[in-house]
């Protein structure tokens, strides 16, 4: 049996401390002094094995840290001297460490790995992160390594520990390739609906312009009997407002219109549909022209097709609500303000 080196230790502590009382034999037959009371005090672990009873009350009290680097233990043993851990040694035994910290129990020095591991993290060593981080109980550090692992799985794929990984843990394998999938479906997820609520944004905002446009009128149709001002300005939204007056005057001079043969006649049929189930004035103050008329039909005839309309009018209405929510305080209540008892007229004016 080869004989026992016994390492000199900084402990890096102000304290004042007596002759080390016990020894942390490690690999390569290397022996590092600490002090029970000490390793008692952080480590529950720890305090365990400086109990146990010894054979011979003159034995030196030892405990037993086999199979990761001495310099990791001594790294270690110094962190429960002074709570602090260096960068080299993070950078070195960062992993070592993590392993430690989770085995004796000292949650401190485990968190200070995960971050330092989590910044460390490359598409080289996160297949053995990932499962140190299984084996270790940091669902955190876990969870980075899964991102990383999705968003450069081509260049992971190359690396030997994903070799290595396929060939002896095909649950792990198959945990992995579930993330990735699941991943990409939420992506499309997300993707469809941020189109969705962008088409129901375009439709509020239709609706607030079809609005604007029967009260007021704008830069080339307005109500019929409103005094027109010689120099209209555009209104904030004219991008649409343009688009909508446009339809509007195709819509007050198409022919096809009655016989349902123009598409951008039904588009505008559509609009004051909507509309009317967006609407929540039940006299004859609305403005919109048809509304009422659309109102009362709802209520004379139970249309198949009305569930859905209603469900698009709540949506359109959510995406109106959320739209407010991200204006500024003051613009957000100008905006409710002038949407309010709007003045107006029925029909339109051509300009």
């Amino acid at each position: 049996m080869a004989p026992k080196t016994t390492v000199s230790t900084n402990y890096q502590t102000t304290r004042v401390l007596p002759e080390p009382d016990v020894f942390i034999h490690c690999s390569q037959g290397t022996r590092i002094p600490a002090h029970a009371a000490v390793l008692a005090s952080v480590s529950p672990v720890l305090e365990n094995f400086i109990d146990r009873p010894r054979k011979h009350r003159s034995s030196e009290k030892i405990i037993q840290i086999q199979g990761v680097p001495c310099d990791a233990v001594i790294a270690f043993v110094g962190f429960l001297y002074s709570s602090r851990c260096t960068e080299e040694a993070m950078d070195k035994y960062g992993m070592h460490l993590l392993a430690l910290s989770h085995v004796y129990l000292v949650p401190q020095l485990k968190q200070r790995c995960i971050k330092g591991l989590t910044q460390r993290l490359t598409t080289e060593n996160v297949v053995d992160v990932l499962q140190l981080a299984r084996l270790c109980d940091a669902p955190d550090l876990h969870l980075r390594c899964m991102k990383l692992l999705t968003y450069n799985f081509k260049a992971v794929e190359a690396t030997e520990g994903w070799k290595f990984l396929v060939k002896h843990d095909p649950w792990l394998e198959l945990d992995i390739l579930s993330f990735i999938d699941e991943h990409e479906t939420r992506k499309k997820k997300s993707r469809r609906y941020r189109m969705e609520q962008g088409l129901y944004g375009e439709l509020s905002e239709a609706m607030e312009c079809l609005e604007h446009i029967c009260a007021e009128g704008c830069t080339h149709v307005g109500p019929h009997d409103a005094e027109v001002k010689k120099e209209r300005r555009p209104c904030g939204k004219f991008s649409t407002c343009e688009g909508l007056q446009v339809l509007i005057r195709h819509f007050a001079t198409c022919e096809k219109k009655m016989g349902g043969g123009c598409v951008r006649c039904k588009r505008m049929w559509q609009l004051f549909r909507l509309h009317s189930y967006v609407c929540h004035q039940t006299d004859l103050s609305c403005k919109v022209p048809f509304c009422r008329q659309f109102q009362l039909k709802m209520q004379q005839e139970k249309r198949k097709d009305d569930a859905k309309w209603k469900l698009l009018a709540r949506k359109v209405t959510s995406a109106k609500v959320l739209s407010s929510l991200s204006l500024p305080k003051r613009k957000r209540d100008e905006e409710i303000g002038g949407t309010i008892n709007n003045p107006g007229i029925r029909s339109f004016k051509l300009l």
